[in-house]
């Protein structure tokens, strides 16, 4: 790979919204109107201001005047206005737990089934996504009626999960647990799962109790596989519980998550618990009742989906399904969908009448509504404002909140961020409805924007254009350019029509499919400034955004784009260069070298060798768009190798000492970091003896071993299995900034080398070394220039790499971090070098086995 080019900006988030025929009060009516006069036009009085958090998987509830989510990992917080929150929960501190009190004695009901220190959750709790409500028909044990109800989970593994109820007198707790009402995981006769001493026999959970009381038939026989687990492909995982009132005041609850889908159960209003059906059916279009379960809604057969949120809406009558699809890590590719029905248990269905629960052998990308995913308003060389742009990675897990006295509506969710790795922050979107009844979501999060009145002509102009699509892929879509015209064409990376509906509904044609919607206008962190976006929906149940850039002439296009146009700096180029070819507004760039010898038009380097001078040459930049053109000059010159000196040198010789006695021996320690113990033991290896690590343990090595921002890593590693996340070698200043380099990395399995900092970074060699096999790994830092090298042979090179290791107090260690599965194989031949290594030098390094 080439050195990448970065346009040098801050990443931010931003605030834009939609429009209809609701109304949102927080901007004044002379700044809204003067807008209307000039959407770019701003009142700093005006610029609304945001606190963010971290809540995963959140629920919504209004209590008063104040709006409160809880979310997973005991996480909550609160706002007044929807833009600045604080969080208020302690996590999992017990006891004196916010929420819970005692948590381990308060939740040890469900614990007993799943959760605490038990498999999946050995070393801690996994409590869930929670659901907050008043139940004002809930009766308390003095007689009393009302309690705040929190719906939680408890999981142990991917199906052995439970449901319980707690309740309290305020909102923020403690609360007081009550039943646990849904298990599921059970198998037909006595099981175990590794690091677990629970019995998952059926016969264990409250299900017998409740045949007994005559509540349920006996167990189903389809519950379980033909071998005796758990059925998990037909029947639901118990987390993600949502619950909700229908038009007749009966109270529901919808849960589950892949892989055998999302269920629905009758709740008593006096006791909050489920009515279960007792007997197993079907719906009259033919979906699944289970006696324990309930009704089947969505999903199943190992498809993804999880979160349900049901929400019923008095204006269009309809109750809407929202669903989550794909992985909720980074790179799982998180999306929201949506379904609707006119009853509360179904059939829901999509806007193309699919109806959510899928049938066997189907593929889920093709159902339901899409309402986001992975994206990213990119900003183009010459585009206004800062950082790479704006974006999220693998939003999901959300929640709904209708105002009943404006009717505004919210999506709530959690989402991660491009170049952010794990990263995970709270937003709140504004939602209208479009002229098909459907909910659109606003491409920005909610900013106290109103909606107002749109003259057409205002519509006109060019526009950053992001297409949902269908996929649940961890690809993230960039932005494209359009245009609409005064004649109501869309010109640009697609083509159609458009078309202004009442005050500020849009309807697009693009591609044979209809796009309805609203326009409104938002306030943009990127630009800092109220701009004019819309979001539509299509007949294909793809969401797609339009964000309106300035008017400008291609003149003033050019001249912005030769401003902004930066290779960074060159005065010392140790990697090819990434040349871009477009700036703002489908403006080109081409590019013509003085010197091919020393730099193409390409960008790619010819590096002198070791001892020789550094080369230099002029790469001219020719900016075009329209009949507009201009030239900008960068004198580029480039650094020879420079030798690199070996400082630390580990071979394992039947010791963890450094050969070249600059630093202190190794030290064997747990399957963390931060954890005593540990057992090593050593083998033939590439040269002599290896160190064997057996999964369960690493070696901490010396600090300050690296302290520059030019080194180099060198190792022959043999893995007994390859595991994803798990390190060869890792180095930190602190839990925030890291460098770790591993053979089976997040992205397609690959090794990599990956950091985290304020923008993480990955280093993908494209390839997976294979285990139980020696294999030569290095890699090299060069002031921001990464390199990365398989067997001798780079597979990596990135530019913009960050500057880790600023002091001499660094960790680190062989084998593990502070988070991920232990190493489990060999190493050999460990070297650390002050300076880059020239490929020569890896190569030599990669033929001494």
């Amino acid at each position: 790979m080439m050195r990448s080019f970065i346009k040098r900006r801050a990443r931010s988030s931003i605030a834009l919204t939609m429009t209809l025929l609701l109304a949102i009060a927080a901007v004044p009516s002379g700044t809204m109107d003067a807008a209307e006069a000039d959407p770019n036009q701003n009142n700093k009085q005006n610029v609304p201001t945001f606190s963010n958090v971290s809540v995963h998987d959140p629920s919504i509830v209004k209590d008063g005047d104040t709006y409160y989510v809880f979310g997973s990992h005991i996480s909550a917080a609160k706002s007044k206005d929807l833009t600045n929150w604080t969080p208020f929960a302690n996590g999992y501190t017990t006891p004196g737990n916010t929420l819970y009190g005692d948590l381990s004695k308060n939740l040890a009901g469900s614990f007993a089934w799943a959760g605490e220190n038990d498999a999946d959750s050995k070393g801690g709790f996994s409590v869930w996504a929670p659901d907050v409500f008043w139940n004002e028909h809930y009766v308390n044990k003095d007689g009393s009626k009302g309690a705040y109800m929190i719906y939680y989970s408890a999981s142990s593994t991917y199906i052995r999960s439970a449901i319980g109820i707690a309740v309290a007198p305020n909102i923020e707790g403690p609360y007081q647990y009550v039943d646990t009402i849904v298990n599921t995981g059970f198998t037909k006769e006595t099981a175990f799962d590794k690091d677990s001493k629970v019995d998952k026999k059926w016969t264990n959970t409250p299900i017998s109790q409740l045949i007994n009381e005559g509540k349920l038939k006996g167990p189903r026989a389809g519950w379980f596989n033909a071998d005796g687990s758990y059925a998990n492909r037909v029947f639901p995982n118990a987390i993600d519980a949502a619950v909700f009132y229908d038009t007749d005041g009966r109270l529901w609850m919808t849960y589950g998550s892949w892989s055998g889908g999302i269920f629905l159960l009758e709740l008593d209003k006096a006791t909050g618990k489920p009515i279960y059906p007792g007997q197993d059916g079907t719906t009259e279009d033919g979906r699944l009742i289970d006696r324990y379960f309930g009704t089947k809604i969505a999903g199943g057969y190992g498809e993804s989906g999880e979160g349900p949120y049901i929400e019923y809406n008095s204006k269009t009558g309809y109750y809407y399904l929202y669903v989550t699809y794909g992985g909720l890590a980074a790179d799982g590719g998180y999306n929201m969908r949506l379904f609707r029905s006119k009853s509360p248990a179904g059939p829901y269905k999509d806007a193309k009448g699919q109806n959510a629960v899928l049938p066997a052998n189907t593929k889920n990308v093709a159902y339901g509504n899409k309402l986001m995913g992975n994206f990213l308003f990119d900003s183009k060389i010459g585009d206004p404002g800062t950082g790479v742009g704006y974006g999220y990675v693998s939003p999901g897990h959300n929640s709904v909140y209708t105002d009943p006295a404006t009717g505004q509506m919210f999506v709530v969710f959690h989402t991660r961020f491009p170049q952010q790795g794990e990263t995970h922050e709270l937003r709140v979107h504004q939602m209208f409805m479009n002229q098909d009844d459907w909910p659109v979501v606003a491409p920005y999060r909610y900013g106290g924007e109103t909606l107002t009145k749109l003259d057409e002509k205002q519509f006109i102009g060019d526009y950053q254009y992001i297409n949902h699509g269908s996929d649940s892929s961890a690809t993230v879509k960039n932005t494209q350019f359009i245009q609409l015209r005064a004649d109501h064409t869309i010109k640009g990376d697609v083509q159609g029509t458009w078309r202004k509906s009442g005050d500020a509904n849009i309807q697009l044609t693009l591609d044979g499919a209809v796009y309805d919607g609203v326009f409104l206008r938002q306030w943009d962190q990127v630009t800092n400034r109220y701009i004019l976006a819309f979001t539509v929906l299509s007949n294909k149940g793809e969401m797609a955004w339009g964000s309106k850039l300035p008017d400008m002439t291609d003149t003033t296009v050019v001249d912005s784009v030769y401003r902004e146009l930066d290779l960074g700096n060159t005065s010392r180029v140790t990697a090819n260069l990434t040349l871009p070819k477009e700036g703002s507004r489908q403006s080109s760039i081409t590019w013509k070298t003085s010197d091919p010898g020393v730099i193409s038009d390409t960008g790619e380097i010819k590096r002198p060798g070791i001892g020789e001078k550094a080369v230099s040459a002029t790469l001219t930049a020719t900016i075009t768009k329209g009949d507009s053109s201009r030239d900008k000059a960068f004198n580029i010159t480039v650094a020879p190798y420079e030798k690199a000196t070996l400082t630390a040198s580990y071979p394992f010789e039947n010791n963890l000492k450094d050969q070249n006695d600059a630093f202190a021996n190794g030290k064997v320690i747990g399957d963390r970091i931060d954890r005593q113990g540990g057992s090593i033991s050593y083998a033939e290896g590439v040269r002599g003896q290896a160190v064997v690590l057996d999964g369960q343990s690493g070696i901490a090595l010396p600090e300050g071993l690296i302290s520059s921002s030019a080194y180099s890593v060198s190792l022959w590693v043999k893995p007994s299995e390859l595991t994803v996340h798990t390190p060869t070698f890792f180095g930190a200043m602190d839990s925030n900034h890291w460098v770790s380099l591993l053979p089976r990395g997040p992205e397609k399995d690959s090794t990599m080398v990956w950091s985290g900092s304020s923008t993480w970074y990955t280093g993908s060699t494209g390839r997976k070394i294979k285990a139980n096999e020696w294999t030569h790994l290095a890699f090299t830092v060069d002031h921001g220039v990464l390199e990365v090298y398989v067997n001798g042979k780079i597979q990596f090179t990135g530019s913009g790499f960050p500057d880790v290791f600023t002091s001499k107090a660094g960790t680190f260690s062989l084998g593990v971090n502070w988070w991920d599965p232990a190493f489990n194989g060999s190493m050999d031949e460990l070297s650390i070098f002050e300076g880059a290594l020239p490929p020569a030098q890896v190569e030599e390094l990669a033929q001494m086995k």
